[in-house]
C-alpha cells in the first residue's frame, strides 16, 4: 500500500513540473524542443514495436499494440505542431 502511495506522489510531482516547465518555455525555443521530444517518441516508438512483437504473453502484446498507437500518433501531431510553428517563421509571400 505504501508503495502505491509513493508511485502516486512522484506522478504527482511529475505532473505538478511538466507543467511548470512547459510554461515556462518561450515561443522561440519551443521548436527546437519540439524536434528533440520527437526524436524520444520514434526511439518510444521502436521499444513498443519491439514489445508488441515480441511473442509473450498475451497482456504483453495488446499493451504493446496500443503503445504503437500512442507512440505513433505522439510522432505525427509533434510534427505537424513543429511544421505550423515553422510556418509562422516564413514569409506571407513565399510558397510551402
Amino acid at each position: 500500500m505504501e508503495n502505491a502511495v509513493f508511485l502516486a506522489f512522484i506522478l504527482m510531482l511529475s505532473i505538478f513540473l511538466g507543467f511548470e516547465l512547459i510554461n515556462k518555455v518561450p515561443a522561440t525555443l519551443h521548436t527546437p524542443l519540439m524536434s528533440g521530444s520527437n526524436a524520444i517518441s520514434g526511439i518510444t516508438l521502436v521499444g513498443a514495436l519491439t514489445s508488441a512483437g515480441a511473442e509473450h504473453a498475451v497482456l504483453a502484446t495488446i499493451l504493446g499494440t496500443v503503445a504503437v498507437a500512442m507512440a505513433t500518433i505522439n510522432v505525427i501531431g509533434g510534427y505537424m505542431v513543429t511544421d505550423r510553428m515553422l510556418a509562422m517563421f516564413k514569409k506571407k509571400g513565399s510558397a510551402k
